[in-house]
């Protein structure tokens, strides 16, 4: 059973930084793609970041490039998400979950959520 677990959300301010962490098993990361989404009170869930080390992608919607990076620790099996320059359009609740690819954040094959992780960016 695969099974993530998310860590390290928390209160911000405004251009402050968070690392989230998403903790699975090796196998995990060495078969499936691992993204982060977010979503907000009132907003739709949206795809924030993916990493599929099988085939060494990365991607990031637009409203993150240039603020967020993805990464994967295998000593840790676990995925990071670097969050920097935060904005309070940022706040939501972040998950990461599983899937074959990044190729779709829409896919209806992402599976195994993890609890989420609370992230507020307010001053």
């Amino acid at each position: 059973q695969v099974k993530l677990v998310e860590s390290g959300g928390g209160l911000v301010q405004p251009g402050g930084s968070l690392r989230l962490s998403c903790a699975t098993s090796r196998l995990v990361l060495d078969y499936y793609a691992i993204g982060w989404f977010r979503q907000a009170p009132g907003k739709e869930h949206e795809g924030v970041s993916c990493i599929n080390s099988r085939v060494g992608d990365t991607h990031y919607t637009d409203s993150v490039k240039g603020r967020f990076t993805i990464s994967r620790d295998y000593a840790k099996n676990t995925v990071y998400l670097q969050m920097n320059n935060l904005k309070p359009e940022d706040t939501a609740v972040y998950y990461c979950a599983t899937n074959y690819d990044c190729s779709d954040y829409g896919s209806e094959t992402w599976g195994s959520w993890g609890q989420g992780t609370q992230v507020t960016v307010s001053s």
